[in-house]
C-alpha cells in the first residue's frame, strides 16, 4: 500500500549517513516526507540533530514509537543497539530503515529477521551501493548476459578514517559497539558482491591492524568463491588517502572497469580526462564509455540513497535490501573475520 506523505522518526544519529538522508529529505523532498522527531541516548548528539533539522526531541524510544502519526523510523544508532530497536519498532508496527552493518552477531541478526517476519512490517537495509547509478549500470551489464560467465570481480573500497586525529575515540572502532571498521565499512563492498553475484560458498581473508593499534582493522583482503567457480576480491583499506580504480569485472566475453567509486578516489583531485565507467566486449573490439559521470564527492553517493529509501517508505518500490540479505552480508563479514583469525578457508553455509 502506498502513501502520499511519510511521517518519519529517527532512532539514533550515531551513524553519519542518517544526516545525509535527513538533509536531502528536507532540502528536496519536503512535500513527501516530514521529520517528526528523533531519539538518541547521547544527549549532545540529539541536541545537535534537533537544532539542525528543527525537529522534536523524544526522551525515550517508547515515546517516539508511541506516536500514532509516525509511519516509519530510520535506525541510525550504534550497531550494538540495532536488534533491540528493530524489535521495538516492529512491535509498534512502524516501517523500518536500518543502517549497516545489520548487527554484531548472527544471533542478533536472527532476532531482527524474526521480528520483521513476525510483525510483517516493511523493512529495508540502507546500502547506498545499491542506489549508486554506476553500480546500477554495472549490474545491468552483468545481468544482460553480454559478458558471459563472470569469472572474477575485484572491488576496492576504502576510507582515510584511520589517518584522522582522534578517530580512535569514535564509537565506530569500539568492538562492543561496532566490532571494527572492517565490519562497519568493508560491509558495503561485501553487500555489493552479494547484490552482484549472489551468496558465496566460502571465503579466505587477511585482516590486520598495521598503523595504529588503537584503531583496529585498518587493512584487509577477502577472496570469496562462488558455486560456479567465480572469484570475488574485496580489498578494503582505512589508511587510504587517494585512489582511482574501484571495480574490475572480468567475464568470458568482456571486461567492465569503474573508477572514482569510493571516498579516497571520489574526494581527491582527479587526473584530467579520467573515465568513470567503461567496458570492453570481445565482439565489439572497442571500449564503450558510459555517459554516467562520477559524483563530485563521496557524500553525493551516500545522499543518492535518500530518494530510494523514501520511495520504499511510501510503498513505491521494493526494499533496497531485505532483512535476509542483511543477515547474509553479516554472515560474509563474520566468516572473513574467522578466516583471518584461523588462517583457514571458511565455508558459508
Amino acid at each position: 500500500m502506498s502513501i502520499a506523505h511519510c511521517n518519519l522518526g529517527i532512532l539514533g544519529f550515531a551513524h553519519g549517513h542518517v544526516n545525509a538522508y535527513c538533509s536531502r529529505w528536507q532540502q528536496q523532498f519536503a512535500e513527501d516526507v516530514n521529520l517528526v522527531g528523533g531519539w538518541d541516548h547521547d544527549a549532545d548528539r540529539l541536541r545537535e540533530a534537533v537544532a539542525t533539522y528543527r525537529i522534536n526531541a523524544f526522551s525515550s524510544v517508547h515515546d517516539l514509537l508511541n506516536r500514532a502519526d509516525i509511519d516509519a523510523v530510520v535506525i541510525g544508532s550504534e550497531t550494538s543497539l540495532h536488534a533491540d530497536l528493530v524489535e521495538q519498532a516492529a512491535r509498534a508496527g512502524k516501517s523500518i530503515v536500518l543502517q549497516k552493518p545489520m548487527a554484531l552477531t548472527l544471533a542478533e541478526a536472527d532476532r531482527i529477521v524474526a521480528a520483521v517476519n513476525e510483525s510483517d512490517v516493511r523493512f529495508t537495509m540502507a546500502w547506498q551501493m545499491r542506489a549508486d547509478p554506476q553500480n546500477l549500470k554495472m549490474k545491468e551489464l552483468v545481468d544482460s548476459g553480454a559478458f558471459g560467465q563472470i569469472l572474477m570481480v575485484r572491488r576496492r573500497h576504502g576510507l582515510a578514517t584511520h589517518t584522522w586525529s582522534g578517530f580512535e575515540n569514535s564509537w565506530h572502532v569500539k568492538p562492543e559497539l561496532n566490532r571494527g571498521m572492517w565490519a562497519d565499512d568493508a560491509a558495503h563492498a561485501f553487500d555489493f558482491i552479494l547484490w552482484l553475484l549472489g551468496k558465496p560458498t566460502s571465503v579466505i581473508a587477511e585482516i590486520d591492524t598495521l598503523l595504529n593499534p588503537n584503531v583496529p582493522d585498518d587493512n584487509g583482503i577477502a577472496v570469496f568463491r562462488f558455486e560456479d567457480g567465480c572469484m570475488a576480491e574485496v580489498m578494503s583499506s582505512f589508511t587510504c588517502i587517494a585512489g582511482e580504480n574501484t571495480t574490475e569485472i572480468v567475464g568470458e566475453r568482456g571486461v567492465i572497469i569503474q573508477n572514482f567509486g569510493d571516498a579516497p578516489s571520489a574526494n581527491v583531485p582527479r587526473v584530467a580526462g579520467g573515465v568513470a565507467l567503461k567496458w570492453f566486449l570481445q565482439d565489439e573490439g572497442a571500449w564503450q564509455i558510459s555517459k554516467l559521470e562520477a559524483p563530485p564527492a563521496h557524500g553525493s553517493r551516500i545522499a543518492f540513497l535518500a530518494q530510494p529509501l523514501l520511495d520504499f517508505l511510501k510503498g513505491k518500490r521494493n526494499p533496497v535490501a531485505t532483512a535476509d540479505e542483511g543477515r547474509t552480508a553479516l554472515q560474509m563479514i563474520l566468516a572473513s573475520y574467522e578466516s583471518a583469525a584461523t588462517g583457514r578457508r571458511i565455508e558459508i553455509s
